[in-house]
């Protein structure tokens, strides 16, 4: 399996969605059939390409194949992200250090009170 062909097989959104389908558990032919809403011949394409790309293995169950994810070349894929996540860690932390600001703002703000409120707490008169 080389990087070229795990980045092809992930690149069209019907095979993502076989990915995401297996990442549930292994599923038969059938099953990603229906599930995906695609032909037979074409899902079938689909999954020898998953295959081909190392994504996914096959077993014989009786009559049927079915179809479950291998977790290597994903752990490849998350290794290649790892330098990158420095950059969205730091975008985040960023973020939620706005986010922790603006709430600290929001609660020790003094609080203006609508002429609705001040009806709702006002007391009511008595109508003997």
């Amino acid at each position: 399996m080389s990087d070229d062909s795990l980045w092809a097989a992930l690149a069209d959104p019907h095979r993502r969605a076989i990915v995401a389908l297996l990442l549930e558990r292994p599923r038969p032919v059938g099953e990603i059939v229906e599930a995906c809403g695609l032909s037979q011949p074409s899902t079938s394409k689909h999954l020898r390409v998953l295959r081909d790309a190392g994504l996914v293995r096959v077993r014989q169950d009786a009559q049927r194949r079915v179809y479950a994810l291998d977790p290597a070349p994903i752990a490849e894929l998350d290794a290649w992200l790892a330098p990158y996540r420095k950059l969205w860690g730091t975008s985040l932390d960023a973020l939620g250090r706005r986010l922790d600001e603006t709430a600290a703002e929001t609660a020790t703000a003094p609080r203006e009170s609508s002429d609705e409120e001040d009806a709702d707490t006002s007391t009511p008169s008595s109508k003997d």
